[in-house]
């Protein structure tokens, strides 16, 4: 009788261990390794990126350094043969060293600084029972998706007519970051055989394990899931319960000392193990306050990122959970990830299931089975944990009252405008940038935009460098009354391909920034002194990145939003449709010289001016 009993459980397992190995040798099996780009194309790439930002005397100081970093037989090359002997013997030679130095050794707050949010056009509802019944078509949409990657039917995505790496798919569910005292680490309990079936649920700062599956391993339906809701939402009534979730928002090494305390006690260690382990989170919000038609965008964008303060949502958050899904009862929504395991065109896609997912009745009859009831996790106070959540919450509410947002919809063209002058909509849209802010600061600045590396195995990102030569070229002489529109069209034309045929060299594995990276982290490898190059002055400029960008293309009308890379800086994020295009603008209000309000409207009729240049009306 024990052996029969077990025996499903068993087999379950066993198919379980079969279909991660699967995925394994699937998903990376058809792309090829990441190369090193040549030392010499690197070196020479870096200097083309400092001439427009430099002052000639410092330029020909740096470009002295590189030239001695560069000769044959010198460190850079001896570096050079260290990182191809390195991409020989791994599946990718930088993917690891940049998780952990961009991430995992980043002592700044998730909250705003690290993890993005995407915030989705605003649901037809606006009480709870509605916000309940959209939640539990969500989660089940989710765990549709999820199933077609455990069975291995997930379709491999194309980039320009090449496959993509998929392996961060399956990396997405029941994982989560885990803080350290001096850096973090990432936790993925989705490949064990005794796999995770739970998610969890916060409302009102406390949080439930709710299971997803029955016994027999089948998906739970959307009216089992609802019922569950239910049952939350009737023991989740305001109290005074601490809002636990706002201890992930402190700076990492403040939040690591804080978890080993919070962890000493075995209550507090199963509650956080249940958070850490489950496949994602689900947070149920309050409603977002309503001010005008306006605003409530920006407002609403805000509010997936980080809450909206310790008084209202921000206690429904566990910032190190790698995906955590937000439903507000005023039809608000959205989801906010964290960046060391997913990445915004996975999650694009993601979220472009849920709402195809939505459209479709509910598959499923409910089985006339008891569920068990969401187990609501608890959490033992001690006065030292009580301040450090009191510290967090005065210090979270610092960051978020320092956070400009502006998310706007310009709405004269899309990317279909560019396309029909043989421009690309991305590269249109860089240059436009960097107009605008010339416009405000009368000065280029250095900016990062972002192009996927999935064309390689385990690839992730590389960075695309602006301004270049051309695009500074254009920006001084737009707005210049003595140059003609012919000639000006001719620069802007100029400056688009110039960034274009830099994304087509980031794109095929030849960007610099990386490359870079990875030799500066060769040479302290190796116990060597950092080379000079990346202690000079310019290295420092050209890496304070004042404006921080990304485009995610999405088939849905949502809006990326995050906060700048650095204190007197923009971060600024694009979803080109094909008439319109939806941005959000972030800054700091500590920093005078910058402003989200003023950036945003400059960049509007900036574009609007290119219109006119590009398509000049008759």
């Amino acid at each position: 009788m024990i052996l029969r009993r077990l025996q499903p459980a068993v087999c379950r397992a066993a198919w379980r261990t079969r279909m991660v190995l699967r995925q394994e040798q699937s998903l990376s099996s058809s792309v090829p390794p990441q190369p090193v780009p040549p030392l010499a194309l690197t070196l020479q790439r870096y200097l083309q990126a400092l001439e427009p930002m430099l002052p000639p005397d410092e330029l020909a100081h740096t470009r002295r350094m590189v030239q001695e970093f560069g000769r044959p037989g010198g460190l850079g090359s001896q570096l050079q043969q260290s990182l191809e002997t390195r991409a020989r013997n791994t599946k990718n030679w930088i993917t690891d060293w940049w998780i952990q130095c961009s991430y995992l050794e980043n002592r700044e707050p998730l909250a705003v600084h690290s993890n993005p949010a995407i915030s989705l056009p605003r649901r037809d509802f606006n009480d709870w029972r509605s916000q309940l019944i959209f939640a539990s078509k969500l989660i089940a949409a989710v765990l549709d998706f999820k199933a077609m990657i455990d069975r291995g039917e997930f379709p491999v995505e194309h980039m320009r007519g090449l496959p993509l790496c998929m392996e961060l798919y399956p990396l997405m569910f029941s994982s989560c970051r885990i803080p350290g005292p001096k850096h973090d680490s990432i936790a993925h309990y989705g490949r064990s055989r005794r796999f995770p079936t739970h998610i969890t649920v916060v409302r009102n700062y406390q949080f439930f394990q709710v299971e997803v599956y029955n016994s027999d391993g089948s998906r739970m339906t959307e009216s089992q899931i609802h019922g569950q809701l239910l049952r939350i939402r009737s023991q989740s009534w305001k109290t005074d319960k601490e809002p636990m979730g706002i201890l992930t928002s402190e700076h990492r090494h403040t939040w690591g000392a804080a978890y080993n305390r919070l962890l000493r006690d075995k209550l507090n260690r199963e509650s956080v193990r249940a958070i850490e382990t489950g496949l994602f989170s689900l947070c149920l919000d309050s409603p977002v306050m309503r001010i005008s038609d306006e605003k409530y965008a920006s407002r609403k964008a805000a509010q997936v990122l980080h809450g909206g303060g310790t008084f209202s949502n921000s206690g429904n958050r566990w910032f190190d959970k790698t995906l955590q899904f937000v439903v507000g009862e005023d039809g608000s929504w959205g989801l906010l990830y964290e960046q060391a395991t997913a990445e915004g065109p996975p999650v694009a896609t993601l979220l472009h299931h849920i709402l195809e997912y939505c459209e479709k009745p509910d598959p499923k009859r409910a089985p006339l089975v008891p569920l068990p009831m969401p187990k609501k996790l608890y959490f033992y106070i001690d006065p030292e944990i009580k301040r450090d959540i009191e510290l967090a919450k005065q210090n979270l509410d610092i960051l978020i009252n320092d956070l400009d947002v502006k998310v706007f919809n310009f709405k004269r063209f899309g990317k279909e405008l560019p396309k029909r002058n043989k421009l690309s909509p991305n590269a249109f849209i860089q240059v436009a940038l960097q107009l605008s802010y010339y416009r405000v600061h009368n000065e280029v600045c250095p900016a990062c935009d972002i192009a996927s590396q999935r064309m390689f195995r385990c690839g992730r990102t590389e960075y695309i460098r602006s301004p270049t030569k051309e695009a500074v070229t254009f920006v001084l002489a737009f707005d210049n009354p003595h140059v003609s529109r012919e000639v000006k069209l001719q620069l802007f034309r100029e400056a688009v391909d110039a960034y274009a045929a830099l994304t087509d060299l980031a794109l095929k594995g030849h960007g610099i920034d990386r490359h870079l990276m990875g030799l500066k982290l060769q040479a302290i490898e190796q116990g060597l002194s950092i080379p000079k190059i990346f202690m000079d002055t310019g290295y420092g400029l050209a890496t304070h990145w004042k404006l921080r960008t990304g485009q995610v293309p999405a088939n849905t009308d949502s809006v990326m939003c995050f906060g700048p890379l650095v204190p007197d800086g923009y971060a600024i994020c694009y979803n080109p449709q094909a008439d319109h295009v939806h941005f959000s603008v972030t800054a700091f209000n500590c920093c005078e010289e910058t402003n989200a309000e003023n950036m945003a409207q400059t960049l509007n009729s900036t574009l609007s001016d290119l219109q006119e240049l590009v398509e000049p009306k008759v």
